[in-house]
């Protein structure tokens, strides 16, 4: 099917990306899954190629583009070649919208030039041990100190993707207790220098899948926090969170559909090369009609993907729509790559084979960003349920 939500930059870019995967990536991408992370100068490379600069004002360093569309590009290509870029996903995905949509002029002049070339990473600090999907739960505090220079952090955060490497943490902390009218009320946005006194990262945790995306536990004890580094309005920090929840969720979706496209290309090429009683796998009537079912559902998923992606970028993107792509999408990720996984053999069961990763990789994807369950209690919602 003609696809229209590309143009011409874009598949320069596709080019270009598939280039630097082929000669960067992929000859040391074994190492990197064996070390459990991609390797922290890595960053810089792709701060020098402009991938972290794209949707980043050109007086701070950046293209000025407003666009996810290169981000998408990101997906569908890295999940084609079988690799992931480590944590800087969250970097450009998670970090940078709260940055430019809460940030001083001040703080953008001494964050993202240094965001754009990789010199300091960012990552995001939601999630706590025993809270999970309720963010409103969260018990880390950030206390203003007497003379009101700065804040005192305390707390812990886990499950934090890229926070092994992180320069800049933005960490999500209670400036208040929660009012009896509202649980969420309290909550505040901080850029936490990684390097702070009493700021220290945890276990690197040892994940299912994703294992070149370092992730990590952090731990804060009395971590001293310049009221200048506070993002934001004190005590909003729920409503930013979930103002960018559509942008999260639209990734999280589109990066399943490229997995799951991704499946059927390994799939493919896998029983065509294979012979079994002499004779291809493809030759054979089951596979033929596993792959055309599984390549129905990535035709469907990629419609969804691709509205979705359209909607975002002009800014209409609402959370109800976005979280139906994220059902939808990574729901058919999960049937799609089980199944190739399955023509694969026992082949597929092995970590030397793309699939076998790519089937670890996806089943977080119903999971963070929301569980599938979240997703349907916001759809419900939506629909007056």
């Amino acid at each position: 099917m003609r696809r229209t939500v590309f143009n011409e930059d874009h598949e320069a870019f596709r080019e270009t990306i598939r280039a630097f995967i082929e000669a960067e990536v992929v000859p040391v991408y074994d190492e990197w899954f064996a070390a459990g992370q991609a390797p922290r100068d890595f960053y810089y490379k792709l701060g020098e190629l402009g991938i972290f600069g794209i949707n980043v004002p050109e007086e701070f360093g950046g293209a000025g583009l407003d666009t996810h569309k290169f981000e998408a590009v990101l997906y569908e290509e890295t999940s084609r070649a079988g690799v992931q870029f480590g944590g800087s996903g969250v970097h450009v995905l998670l970090a940078l919208p709260y940055i430019k949509m809460l940030a001083t002029e001040d703080q953008k002049k001494r964050f993202l030039p240094k965001f754009v070339s990789g010199e300091e990473m960012w990552a995001l600090a939601m999630t706590e041990p025993g809270t999970g999907s309720d963010v409103a739960g969260m018990k880390t505090t950030a206390k203003l100190s007497e003379d009101g220079t700065h804040y005192v952090l305390n707390g812990a955060k886990t499950f934090i993707t890229g926070g092994v490497h992180a320069d800049r943490v933005i960490v999500c902390a209670r400036t208040s207790a929660p009012s009896a009218e509202d649980r969420r009320f309290g909550i505040s946005l901080f850029a936490v220098d990684t390097k702070s006194e009493g700021y220290s990262i945890g276990r690197k945790l040892d994940k299912l899948g994703l294992k070149t995306s370092d992730t990590a536990e952090l731990a804060f004890v009395d971590v001293k926090v310049p009221v200048e580094d506070l993002l934001g309005e004190e005590g909003k920090g729920f409503y930013y969170l979930g103002h960018n929840l559509a942008s999260e969720r639209w990734g999280i979706a589109f990066g399943a559909y490229a997995q799951a496209k991704a499946a059927v290309r390994f799939a493919q090429q896998y029983v065509q090369e294979r012979t079994v009683f002499g004779k291809p796998v493809a030759h054979f009537q089951n596979t033929k009609f596993e792959l055309a079912a599984c390549q129905a559902e990535v035709d469907a998923a990629e419609a969804v993907a691709d509205r979705a992606l359209e909607a975002l970028d002009a800014g209409e993107l609402t959370p109800a729509e976005a979280a139906s792509a994220k059902l939808f999408c990574t729901e058919v990720a999960h049937r799609v790559i089980d199944r190739c996984l399955q023509l694969h053999g026992g082949y597929g069961y092995m970590n030397e084979y793309p699939i076998a990763r790519l089937y670890a990789d996806n089943r977080v994807n119903r999971i963070y960003g929301g569980t599938s369950e979240i997703m349907k209690s916001i759809i419900a919602k939506s629909m007056g349920l």
